[in-house]
């Protein structure tokens, strides 16, 4: 059960969220991947369209999520060096039959594990640069085993804990998790929804300055 949805701040952004065909070698796999360029306009959308790209056809060919995000980082550096921009991204991989989830870091912001059974929160951490600043960095795969009927995970761009409303007040990660506690038993959808519901009514009438990207994913089996 997955759901996923992007709300860029102005008319093009550089947040993205997608779902990989990993290929005849990955049966029974779908891989998760959300990024963030640093800046905003046409530059950080051409970017993102570039990363973006780069990753379906890599993700097509045999090898480790470890592997592709390492090979697209190269590729990425190469064609990024003289602006100045990077991209930070989180990639996953559930394998539905094993019930577990592989992931790189790079440089972005932990993906939210939460475990309904023990109102447990986690943060999937590892470490990793973002992409565009070492053509060289072979990034690191990380995982969690034993996936269980209900778990959620949250992936997501600082817009959403950033967020700040005309007071000054900023969203934060404890409110997101109060939400996700709230809504444990609804579908992912709903939780996307009740998320990006709360922080329209925290910001009120704030213009966004910056792209809000959030998939979610719900353990159903």
């Amino acid at each position: 059960d997955i759901a996923g949805q992007s709300i860029y701040c102005e008319r093009t952004g550089g947040d993205y969220y997608d779902y990989l065909d990993l290929g005849d070698q990955h049966q029974g796999k779908i891989g998760i991947v959300v990024g963030d360029v640093s800046g905003h306009g046409i530059s950080a959308a051409l970017l993102m369209a570039s990363a973006r790209s780069s990753l379906r056809q890599r993700a097509l060919i045999s090898g480790s999520i470890a592997q592709i995000v390492s090979d697209v980082n190269r590729q990425l550096t190469r064609d990024v060096e003289e602006s100045g921009r990077f991209m930070t991204l989180f990639c996953s991989e559930i394998d539905t039959q094993s019930q577990r989830i592989r992931w790189v870091r790079a440089g972005h912001e932990p993906a939210i594990f939460y475990d309904p059974a023990t109102k447990i929160f986690e943060e999937l951490k590892g470490p990793g640069m973002a992409l565009g600043v070492d053509e060289t960095w072979q990034y690191e795969e990380k995982q969690k085993l034993g996936l269980t009927k209900g778990q959620i995970i949250v992936f997501g761009t600082d817009g959403i804990w950033e967020a700040h409303n005309a007071k000054g007040d900023i969203f934060g990660k404890e409110a997101l998790f109060e939400i996700i506690r709230q809504y444990a038993e609804s579908s992912s959808k709903q939780i996307v929804a009740a998320i990006i519901d709360a922080l329209n009514r925290f910001r009120q009438d704030v213009i966004p300055e910056d792209d809000v990207t959030l998939v979610v994913v719900k353990v159903v089996n």
